[in-house]
């Protein structure tokens, strides 16, 4: 048998750039486009789709506040490995990016940020709320950056990945029912 890496193999970062290629395709150019981090296998994915079809597009990854393994691994120029983050972000609970994710992420992604479990919580409930759509935490990581920095986003195209809903339903509820 042959093991694929979930997110460190050129195949997977290559079918996780569709999303961002198809994105791309129905959009058009964007100003910024907000990616989940975990592993890098979808943000190094949309970061090489941008370069392609986006070139002017600033790619922006975005993990959880108490996993910033590859936030600290872009400010270091290597990659930075943690403990298991504790977090909601259950599908960014990595330990390290990986070697082929990393090196696209350090050359063509502008700046990794985070979100906390409450941003992350906050989103959810927007995207329930307002849009009647389920998103995982993991899923709402860019969403809740932008929404973060909404005022310095003011008058660009934005495109935020919304990826997953991959979630117990009771679970979901628990999280939005004490959202304070």
């Amino acid at each position: 048998m042959t093991l694929i890496p979930p997110f460190d193999h050129p195949h997977i970062i290559a079918g996780q750039g569709t999303a961002a290629k198809e994105l791309f395709e129905e959009v058009g150019e964007l100003d910024a486009l907000f990616i989940p981090l975990g592993g890098g296998g979808l943000l190094s994915g949309s970061a090489l789709s941008a370069a392609h079809l986006s070139p002017t597009c600033r790619v922006f990854g975005v993990e959880p506040a108490a996993g910033n393994d590859g936030q600290q691994s872009f400010k270091k120029g290597e990659i930075v490995r943690i403990d298991t983050p504790k977090t909601i972000a259950d599908g960014a609970q990595t330990q390290h990016l990986g070697l082929h994710t990393f090196t696209i992420i350090r050359h063509l992604v502008e700046d990794i940020l985070t979100a906390s479990d409450d941003e992350l919580i906050d989103a959810m409930y927007f995207l329930a709320e307002r849009m009647k759509t389920v998103v995982e935490p993991t899923g709402c990581l860019g969403f809740a950056a932008a929404k973060a920095i909404r005022e310095q986003l003011k008058g660009q195209r934005i495109g935020i990945i919304l990826s997953g809903g991959n979630i117990d339903m009771k679970q979901y509820a628990q999280l939005l029912t004490n959202k304070s």
